[in-house]
Parts: structure tokens; C-alpha cells; sequence
């Protein structure tokens, strides 16, 4: 099975940008501890970084067609304001994990609302580079193969 692993703008800075808020991890040390639990999983999990709403919508609308069974994605500021991304992963209908580093719960009051995740099956927050790796044990869940660890 096949697992997308999308993360959107500026999340190319982890390590560097705010660390106060996002950790010293890189997205790079996240891919790869997600790929490394994937395989335990035997999910081969395939990472993808967009500054670019429409390469992320792009993406996700041919996940199904390129045989991904699922998707784990942090659409970083467009969590707050993409239909767009929204519609993607509605119109996909690949269960889907959205993942953030910090409890966007917790933070400014326009981060509060996520357009994307009514159409998930979940939401993992606030617990930084862990985050990656409950969502994908959350979607190793629902596609049945949690039993393997």
C-alpha cells in the first residue's frame, strides 16, 4: 500500500523557522522517520513539499489514480484558507489525516478553523514531529494493517 505524505508552504524551513513554535526538526528528518515507520507498516509512504496550492491540489486529485490508499498532509496556512485543497481531498475519497507540528487550536484565533478538516478523518495536533508519526499509526489503523506492530 501506498501512503502520499503532503506538506505545504514554508514547511520546507522546519529547524530554522520558528523554532519556538515548530521544533528544530527538518521536514527532511520527518519525511524519513515516516518512511522508516511506514515500512513496519509495509506502507511505502511517498513525501511531497508545494509552496504551491495548485501543485498540492494536483497531487491529491491524481493520489487515486497513482494508486495511494491513503494521505497524511499538513496543509500549513492553506489549512486556514483553501477550498480548494479541500475539494481535492473530498473529491479523492482517500482516507486522510491532517497533521500540524503546533495546536493550531492554541494559537491565533484565525487559525482556529480548518477548511480541510471536516473532509479528513482526523486531525493530529500540537505534538510536533510526533504528530508525523501518530497520524500515519491513525491511518495505518483505518486501512487495517495497525495489527502488524
Amino acid at each position: 500500500m501506498k501512503i502520499l505524505l503532503l506538506n505545504g508552504p514554508n514547511l520546507q524551513l522546519l529547524g530554522s523557522r520558528e523554532p519556538d513554535i515548530y521544533g528544530k526538526t527538518t521536514l527532511a528528518s520527518i519525511v524519513a522517520d515516516v518512511i522508516g515507520l511506514g515500512k513496519k507498516f509495509d506502507l511505502d509512504v511517498e513525501a511531497f513539499q508545494s509552496n504551491s496550492e495548485g501543485d498540492l491540489v494536483t497531487i491529491i486529485g491524481d493520489a487515486p489514480r497513482n494508486g495511494f490508499s491513503g494521505i497524511i498532509i499538513n496543509p500549513a496556512a492553506y489549512t486556514h484558507t483553501s477550498v480548494a485543497i479541500r475539494d481535492a481531498i473530498a473529491a479523492a475519497a482517500l482516507p486522510a489525516v491532517e497533521v500540524h507540528l503546533s495546536n493550531i487550536n492554541s494559537r491565533e484565533a484565525f487559525r482556529h478553523e480548518s477548511l480541510t478538516a471536516p473532509v479528513c478523518i482526523g486531525v493530529v495536533a500540537g505534538f510536533g514531529a510526533f504528530s508525523y508519526q501518530m497520524a500515519l499509526r491513525a491511518l495505518a489503523n483505518k486501512l487495517g494493517v495497525a495489527e502488524k506492530i
